[in-house]
């Protein structure tokens, strides 16, 4: 180690300040874990900044599925008014909506009620390994290089970093290049909720709705469910009129949906989730960079388009855009186990689950290409630890979206509900594991059952009936 080197020491390391890596933090420093969350950005928080809604929360069927970390952050933001609710999109899923201006305070409250240690601008250079285990990372950042040891490590990075800078193995998207779509979530104001909700009763044809055998209304049904909550939270569809005949026109980009959400209903504003360019390699930093103009101009278009074909938009302006690129895809760690895709449909129930899942399968493809299967009965699966340990590494977790699963699997275990869960119950993991006698922790040796009971004590949601 060269001599201008500094060292510090945690307990707990977590890389990745996304809604996996906060949960994950507080969990361990909760635990009684001395843990430091490092991050490359300047905030944290990841997707939840950007507006979208948090998915994977309840199950279609309406019930919670995810407690613990995810109830004490929007307690927070309940006190703030940044609380927007949970709503069924009439399609098949529930969202959580919440405004992200807000979300960034909450965030910040969760992580020092916890005692987190915070650094932020700082990007993980190197990773230090003996044998199968983890010794220490190498952050870089303007005061130089600094060697970060821990008893543990948590990798919330999204594209896997530690796991793969230590050797764990690894599949890439789809193969051969097919990589979900990149996206930019962006947020227009001043919504006539009333005029866009008339529009939506009216023209329903352009919605996506009751896709979900779960659900047993019909069309016309679902639509007036959907108005009489009040909100303005609507997907219009690739295959309806308006959309199909715009993209064909050339008057807006080939998209799958415009999803549209509430973020405030005091600045009666919204997100859209709706810019893609598919098969970016997102690992690929000058490929990801050189996608940002693309997807600022299908931003503009899409703002205009609103404005111009979506009654309720027609005085709405544009607010702001998400702190970062949105990325689906990249990396899935091998773990000791991997989530199968087949489970995830029938709602796998396990004993030894330490987070649940409930979001449909979801693969986005280029243009208007979107995949979307119902997981059975409107129900919830189990996520194991196992497929949150890299294979062949004795003290390193993984959590978020790049777990061990294969597509399908990922596909619905992406989203941050979910990741959520599976960070809280990793955290959890490597704080039990830390308090043990070994001076080697190995998380694989924390017995799951009182994993589990932690976790229920904690809050989290592991009630194998949902």
């Amino acid at each position: 180690m060269p001599a201008h080197m500094s060292i510090r020491h945690h307990d707990v390391v977590v890389v990745g300040g996304g809604a996996a890596g906060i949960a994950a933090a507080s969990a361990a420093a909760s635990n009684g874990a001395d843990t430091l969350l490092i991050d490359a950005g300047p905030v944290l928080g990841g997707e939840l900044l950007s507006g979208i809604p948090i998915d994977g929360c309840l199950n279609t069927r309406g019930e919670w599925i995810v407690g613990g970390f995810l109830t004490e952050l929007l307690d927070d933001l309940k006190r703030m008014g940044g609380y927007v609710g949970a709503f069924f999109d009439w399609r098949t899923i529930w969202v959580v909506c919440c405004d992200p201006e807000c979300m960034k305070l909450a965030v910040a409250n969760r992580l020092r009620e916890a005692g987190v240690n915070i650094l932020l601008y700082s990007f993980v250079d190197e990773v230090v390994t003996d044998g199968g285990r983890v010794r220490g990372v190498v952050v870089l950042n303007k005061a130089g290089r600094t060697l970060i040891t821990a008893d543990t490590f948590i990798d919330c990075s999204g594209d896997g970093d530690v796991a793969v800078g230590a050797g764990a193995g690894f599949v890439h998207g789809g193969g051969n290049g097919v990589f979900q779509p990149v996206t930019m979530v962006f947020r227009m104001a001043g919504i006539d909720t009333q005029r866009l909700l008339d529009f939506a009763r009216d023209h329903s044809e352009n919605l996506a709705l009751a896709e979900n055998p779960w659900i047993t209304q019909s069309r016309e049904e679902c639509v007036r469910e959907l108005v009489a909550q009040g909100y303005p939270k609507v997907f219009l569809r690739a295959d309806g009129p308006l959309l199909s005949q715009s993209i064909e026109s050339g008057e807006l980009y080939p998209t799958a949906l415009i999803g549209v959400t509430p973020v405030s209903t005091q600045r009666r504003e919204v997100s859209l989730n709706t810019t893609r360019i598919a098969n970016i390699d997102a690992t690929d930093t000058q490929a990801l960079s050189a996608a940002m103009p693309q997807l600022l101009d299908q931003v503009w278009n899409c703002q205009a388009f609103m404005r111009k074909r979506v009654p309720g938009f027609e005085e709405a302006r544009f607010a702001g855009l998400a702190p970062r690129i949105g990325i689906r895809e990249t990396r899935r760690i091998f773990g000791e186990e991997m989530l199968a895709g087949d489970d995830v449909l029938a709602g796998r129930k396990r004993e030894d689950g330490i987070a649940k899942g409930g979001h449909h399968v979801d693969i986005h493809g280029g243009g208007t290409d979107q995949v979307r299967k119902p997981i059975k009965d409107g129900g919830s699966y189990d996520i194991p630890l196992s497929c949150l340990l890299p294979k062949g590494l004795e003290n390193v977790a993984v959590a978020g979206r790049c777990l061990s699963a294969d597509r399908p699997a990922h596909g619905s275990a992406r989203v941050m509900g979910t990741c959520m869960a599976m960070g809280q119950a990793v955290g959890t993991a490597a704080a039990l594991a830390c308090a043990g006698n070994s001076p080697d922790p190995v998380l694989s040796d924390v017995p799951v059952q009182a994993l589990r009971e932690r976790l229920v004590d904690q809050g989290a949601i592991l009630d194998g009936t949902h």
